[in-house]
Parts: structure tokens; sequence; C-alpha cells
């Protein structure tokens, strides 16, 4: 904005010579988002009490000693008295993520485990890409994505630059039609 200002006071706003626009593209500043994969972690508590409400008012879970709880903050404990029960509390958890607008890319569940008369589920909150997962982004980005494009992985997340936005809303359409293991968001 404050190259147009200076080429107006400049007089070439004034005059009749036309402003070169992609001249004036040049010469600003690359724009730029970021790809992560983070979780709404109001919304995952909301799931999360949500589920363990309907747990507790439900009447197939009535006596079964059904509980789900953060231990932590990345891991949700579901314990139960049989391992059916276990693995449907799983799906309530999960059916109140997904209505909580909650990816279930970012939930990676074990299988129920028996210990002592109880069977445990633990529930890995899974934040951040990995370096293999930006790896395979930013090639996919390069491959298939406009030319102009720049991409630069930066710890969980990678940058995607470029001059044009009309090549950064291109990729951004690009990434939304594929299907990844993580879910991608656009900051």
């Amino acid at each position: 904005m404050r190259v147009i200002f200076e080429r107006i006071f400049a007089g070439k706003g004034h005059t009749r010579e036309p402003i070169d626009f992609a001249e004036l593209e040049e010469e600003m500043a690359d724009s730029s988002f970021d790809i992560v994969s983070k979780v709404d972690r109001m919304e995952l508590d909301n799931a999360l009490n949500q589920a363990d409400r309907e747990l507790g008012t439900r009447f197939d879970f009535r006596g079964t000693e059904t509980k789900i709880a953060m231990s932590g903050t990345d891991i949700v404990a579901i314990e139960s008295g049989s391992e059916e029960r276990a693995k449907a509390a799983l799906e309530v958890f999960k059916e109140k993520c997904v209505k909580r607008g909650v990816s279930l890319k970012h939930l990676d569940a074990s299988e129920p485990q028996a210990s002592g008369k109880l069977y445990k589920i633990t529930v890995k909150i899974k934040e951040g890409i990995s370096t293999e997962n930006a790896k395979k982004l930013a090639k996919f980005l390069r491959d298939s994505g406009p030319k102009s494009l720049k991409t630069q992985i930066q710890g969980e997340e990678l940058r995607v630059s470029s001059k044009s936005r009309d090549d950064l809303q291109e990729a951004i359409a690009l990434v939304k039609e594929q299907t990844w293991d993580f879910a991608p968001q656009f900051t």
C-alpha cells in the first residue's frame, strides 16, 4: 500500500501515465499461510463432557462401571467392566467429537486391555503435522500446485508463500480436495 502512495505522490498517479500493476505486485512482499493440524481443546472438552453425561444416563451402561476422563493433556482414558462396553463408550466419544467438529484423525485409540476386572482404552490426541506428512504435502504442492508457490517446513506446520494470492487460494483448494493422514487447517 505504501508503494502505491509513494507512486501517487511522485506524480505517476495523477498524470495520464497508467500505473503498471504487474510492476507494483513485484515490489510487494509475498503473501503466505500456514497449514497446521491442531485440536480445538474447548470442543474436545465439550465432547468429553457430553460423552461422560451420556454414559451416566444410558440404560445399557448402568452397572458396568464405565468411566471416561482426561488423563493428562493428551490422553483420554476409558474404563469399563466389559470389553464391549469399553468399545461402545469409545464410539459414544467419537460420535460426540464428530458432532462438536473435532476430526477423528486427531484420535488414536488403543485396543481394550484387561486390567484386573476392568478393561481400559487409551485415546491419544494427535496434534501437528509430522515431518514425513509435511514433506508429502510440500511435494504434492510442488508437483500439482502453481509454480510460484514456495513451501517451508517449520516444526509441526508447513508455511506456503507466493506473490499471488490467487495461487495461494488455489493451493488451499488443492489441499482440501485430497485425503490426508491428518486434519489440515489453514492459518
